[in-house]
């Protein structure tokens, strides 16, 4: 991928700011926000669906691709997005939802009436013995399928009921896909996202697959290459910057879906490292963080992607997870040095980093404490199957508060003022109590704030070509909860050590750092000269970066 040293910034649109008063965040509120953006040593800026949808996943439910929903603006106040960062030096990634359509899409709607050709542009099934074609469960924990009684048929929906899969072995579907990527390109539009992409080529025969997840079945499909290449490739969007979401996805996969030969996409994201707090593998079970599997699996995926070709999008937030300061962090005492050293091992490692609005600024989960308060489907669907397991009401809002989706999605914390500094009316989701300490105006006259300390690490990775351009591998501390690893390029290598515990702690490093230039430190006093010892004791949360 040309320009590793990009960083990018993900606008969840309508929780990042309001121009209009209405509560929800707009294409006009991000326009005023870009020189903001641009601050922050941005490059690219990935903003969530704003086209027409009923919203029922907000807005990754699709009834138009090519079009503006009035909540969020005009096709006009778009364009002017578009112009107005580019003249400023940072391009748009748009987002492409191209797994499932909403059923308020037109080619669904067609669909609904029998006719033949837009049927074909979904996957419709008869069902078995009075039943649906398989026993398989979307990803919201419903079932995956949906019986439509005018045409006695069942269509596949791997999210919401209110979101069919397309049938990409269709000709014509992809066809019209690729319609829309040139029509926003067309736009000025410099780069795209594509969410869940690795779910589009589903199992060549689906009767012969058993009951579960449907996704399962459908991660990674036989022709999910094929079909990748060639939307990118008849495009004209192979140099570009893209980026597959790739649900459940293998490592094998992701070397060959980022590696340049492929010709298929510039970096993927996975989720692995983001369900180590995952109990037995299920989302909604609590535990403590596995941090000796969070080293493992970032110190395997990294050190292949680097070794076999591939390229990461690193990350540790979005608009669909917790806020990590909340999850692998601390909201109390060590909240502004933790929030640092989660920022420093993701900034520094190999690979395009995103940050996620508010993420810069150290926000964290909303802790609600009703149901009333969740406006997340998913969230809303697992707090009743919950309950439905016999969980009391309260473990269940527990699960929630560290859980859900909404967690990310309160609105960006522009100031103490009510509605955040978002809107000047009722914020469309509420904001944790926080905010009158936590946020924009507040953090730009500290100079020692999350926000500064971010801005410096995205101009380090245009500074020191070793953090772009390096080789990585990990190295043993001696100490299961601080990591540290080893960037090199030429004679230049770059030793980043991050203490993930909220305790001092003791390592031991193989080399004598002394002499080296800290390009990073979150804290810690004196640091060159405790790094004269063969032992060093770090402080709770305590990271760094050494340049020798």
């Amino acid at each position: 991928m040309e320009n590793k040293n990009s960083v990018v910034y993900q606008i969840y649109v309508k929780s990042f700011c309001d121009s209009n008063g209405d509560g929800i965040g707009d294409l006009n509120g991000i326009r005023s926000k870009l020189p903001y953006i641009k601050s922050l040593g941005v490059d690219y800026i990935w903003v969530t669906p704003f086209y027409p949808s009923p919203m029922f996943d907000n807005g990754y439910d699709v009834a138009d691709y090519c079009a503006v929903n009035p909540m969020f603006g005009t096709m006009a106040d778009c364009e002017a997005m578009i112009a107005e960062a580019d003249a400023l030096g940072m391009g748009f990634m748009f987002d492409m939802v191209f797994n499932h359509t909403s059923w308020n899409h037109e080619w669904f709607k067609k669909a609904l009436t029998g006719d033949p050709e837009y049927m074909d542009y979904y996957i419709f099934r008869d069902g078995v013995n009075g039943g649906p074609p398989l026993d398989w469960t979307a990803s919201f924990g419903t079932p995956a399928w949906e019986y439509v009684p005018a045409l006695d048929k069942w269509y596949l929906h791997l999210f919401d009921k209110s979101q069919p899969d397309l049938n990409w072995e269709n000709p014509k579907v992809r066809e019209a896909l690729k319609n829309v990527i040139r029509f926003w390109k067309g736009k000025g539009v410099k780069g795209f996202r594509f969410d869940v992409l690795n779910l589009i080529s589903k199992p060549a025969r689906l009767e012969d697959c058993g009951p579960g997840s449907g996704t399962s079945y459908c991660k990674d499909g036989h022709r999910i290459h094929e079909f990748i290449r060639e939307m990118v490739t008849e495009t004209g969007i192979e140099n570009m910057i893209t980026v597959g979401e790739m649900a459940s996805t293998t490592l094998e996969n992701c070397v060959k879906y980022s590696h340049p030969e492929s010709r298929e996409l510039a970096m993927c994201f996975n989720f692995h490292h983001l369900k180590v707090d995952y109990k037995n593998g299920d989302k909604w079970a609590l535990m403590e963080p596995d941090l000796a599997r969070l080293r493992q699996l970032f110190q395997e995926w990294q050190e292949t992607m680097s070794q076999r070709g591939g390229w990461c999008a690193v990350f540790w937030c979005n608009h669909d997870q917790p806020r990590v300061v909340s999850r692998f962090g601390d909201e109390g005492a060590y909240w502004k040095q933790s929030a640092k050293m989660l920022g420093t091992f993701i900034h520094l490692l190999r690979g395009t980093p995103y940050i996620y609005q508010g993420e810069e600024l150290g926000m964290t989960n909303a802790h609600y404490t009703s149901i009333e308060q969740y406006n997340d489907v998913e969230s809303v669907n697992y707090y009743k199957i919950l309950l439905e397991r016999g969980v009391s009401e309260a473990d269940a809002l527990e699960v929630l508060r560290q859980r859900s989706r909404d967690n990310a999605r309160t609105p960006m914390q522009w100031s103490a003022k009510p509605g955040v500094g978002f809107t000047d009316g009722k914020p469309w989701l509420e904001s944790p109590d926080n905010y009158q300490s936590i946020n924009v105006e507040a953090e730009e006259q500290d100079p020692d704030s999350i926000l500064n300390y971010y801005r410096k690490l995205a101009k380090l990775r245009k500074d020191y070509p070793v953090i772009a351009d390096g080789g990585i591998r990990f190295l043993d501390a001696g100490n299961g909860k601080v990591f540290a690893y080893e960037r090199s390029l030429g004679g230049q290598r770059l030793t980043v050590v991050c203490n993930f515990s909220g305790d001092a702690e003791t390592v031991a490093l193989d080399s004598d750092l002394s002499a080296g230039r800290v390009l990073i430190s979150n804290g810690g006093e004196n640091l060159l000269d405790r790094l004269a010892s063969s032992r060093l004791t770090l402080n709770p949360f305590e990271a760094f970066a050494i340049l020798t």
